[in-house]
Order: structure tokens, then C-alpha cells, then sequence
């Protein structure tokens, strides 16, 4: 079993999923682990099955409230040794007649949210020891349809995560960026439960659903290693490498319903993965 023994972690989008997961698994192995998100009951309930936690309700778009969340701990704890910029939300958005609001919550969440995250986290891990990680996607490097906001989205995060690694290298931290195709999580049963995603599908998911566990597992050595690249389920790191090749078979995979979806999907009414506090109302 790997060993996280005195490391000081925070991780974002820590309520649920892979960031809830995560903080169990590194705190059952000695670490110090901060759990931030924006449902504060579950946070309290999953802070409580991690020894010593503490946690914080954050909306990373916020970038003043993630500077000061993001010093207070590491005061608290005199510094951080890791963290996972995992903050995320899913839905889907035709690119003909789809809702721009929707692109909008992608960019702010997933993209200023993981920039907000890594900027201020950046002075407290630079040192020898330090780690940052991004959380991205398979999404960032194969495109599928009905998911174009996510995957543009999904795409910045990797260019941040790869020039934060550039940047960082002279303090001697590592910094990686994870690709997950879908996990089984509330982001994704929510994502493809919808109408419009189930006539695409058929009725599951474009590459099927792997256990929570692969990617706790590949997160858990990915930390361990300091990792450049982290990826669940394992037969995704051969495909990024050929990932024009990839999108090309993703084109000819065929959709045979998929212009039906999509006008489903122009129509349909539903609520990001996580819902976002004043976002979507206006």
C-alpha cells in the first residue's frame, strides 16, 4: 500500500466522486487532507470518514475566496505538499442551438476554477516536494458529440496543468494532469441520464463506465510518483499520444440517432452535474 504518511493534501470538488474518494484513501494512509466544495453537508459527511480532515465550502470561481481558503490552510498546516484542482461540472450542449450559458459555466467552473486553484496553491507547493494536479479528461483529447463545452473546457485545463509544470520545474515541484474516460460517479450517471444522451448511446455511455476504484487507484500512485500524466482507466494513456488518430475513429464510429439527440438536446432542460450558485438563473 502506498504511503502518504505527513503529507499535506487539499483537493477541490472534494464533496462526492473522485475528490471524496481521494481524500479517503490518502487519509487512511497518514495524509493531512482538506476536502473544499460547495454542498457543505456532504463535505462534513465525508470529511468525517477522513482521520484528522478538515474541510471548507469553496466556489473555486470565486478567485478571492480560493486565494484566501487556499493560505489560511497552509498557514494553518505551515505549507502544502499537494494539490488536486478536481472541481468540475458536466452537461451537455449541442453547438447548433445549444444554450451559451452552458459553455459559460463550463469555462468559469472547469477552466477559471482550476486556474484560481493552481495559482494560488502555486507558492505553497513549490518547493522540492510539491505536487499539483489538474484534473482533465479524456474529453480533452477525443471529442464526442452533445459534449463540446466539456471537452473544450477539459482541453484548457491540460494546457494549463502543462505550462503550470514548465513554470514550476525550477522550484523542484512536479506537476501532473489526469485523463479519466468515464467513472463511476454521480457526474457521470447524471451526464448521460439525460434523453438526448441515451438516444446517442443507446442507453449507457460512449466507452462504457469503469470502477471509482481505477481512478482512486491511479490518482493514489500518480501522487506517490509525482506523475506528469495519471489515466483511468489504464488503456487511455496509449490513445493520447495518437489522439488525431482517435478523434478520427470517433467520427467514423457513427451516431445513427444523433441528429434526433441533438434536437432533444436543444429542448431538454437540465440542471450541470453539480449545481453552481447563482449560475444558469439569469
Amino acid at each position: 500500500m502506498t504511503s502518504h504518511d505527513g503529507r499535506r493534501v487539499l483537493i477541490t470538488g472534494a464533496a462526492r466522486g473522485i475528490g471524496a474518494a481521494l481524500a479517503r484513501r490518502l487519509a487512511s494512509q497518514g495524509a493531512r487532507v482538506a476536502l473544499t466544495g460547495l454542498e457543505p453537508e456532504l463535505l462534513e459527511a465525508a470529511a468525517s470518514h477522513c482521520p484528522g480532515a478538515i474541510w471548507r465550502e469553496l466556489d473555486v470561481t470565486d478567485a478571492a475566496a480560493v486565494g484566501a481558503t487556499i493560505d489560511d490552510i497552509a498557514t494553518m498546516w505551515g505549507g502544502l505538499d499537494v494539490v488536486v484542482a478536481n472541481a468540475g461540472i458536466a452537461g451537455q450542449l449541442p453547438m447548433d442551438g445549444g444554450d451559451p450559458e452552458v459553455m459559460r459555466a463550463h469555462l468559469e467552473v472547469n477552466v477559471v476554477g482550476c486556474y484560481n486553484t493552481l495559482r494560488a496553491a502555486a507558492p505553497h507547493v513549490s518547493h522540492p516536494h510539491g505536487y499539483a494536479l489538474a484534473t482533465a479528461s479524456l474529453a480533452a483529447a477525443v471529442h464526442a458529440p452533445l459534449m463540446g463545452a466539456y471537452s473544450a473546457s477539459k482541453a484548457a485545463v491540460e494546457a494549463i496543468g502543462n505550462t503550470l509544470r514548465i513554470e514550476l520545474a525550477p522550484t523542484g515541484a512536479k506537476v501532473g494532469v489526469a485523463y479519466f474516460a468515464e467513472i463511476d460517479t454521480d457526474m457521470t450517471s447524471r451526464g448521460f441520464g439525460t434523453e438526448a444522451a441515451q438516444m446517442l448511446t443507446g442507453g449507457g455511455t460512449i466507452l462504457g463506465v469503469a470502477p471509482l476504484s481505477s481512478a482512486i487507484d491511479a490518482i493514489d500512485r500518480g501522487i506517490a510518483r509525482r506523475s506528469r500524466r495519471i489515466c483511468a482507466p489504464r488503456w487511455i494513456a496509449p490513445i493520447l499520444p495518437a489522439r488525431m488518430l482517435a478523434q478520427r475513429v470517433m467520427e467514423l464510429r457513427g451516431f445513427p440517432q444523433l441528429s434526433l439527440a441533438l434536437q432533444v438536446a436543444r429542448e431538454e432542460q437540465v440542471d450541470l452535474t453539480t449545481l453552481q450558485p447563482q449560475r444558469l438563473s439569469s
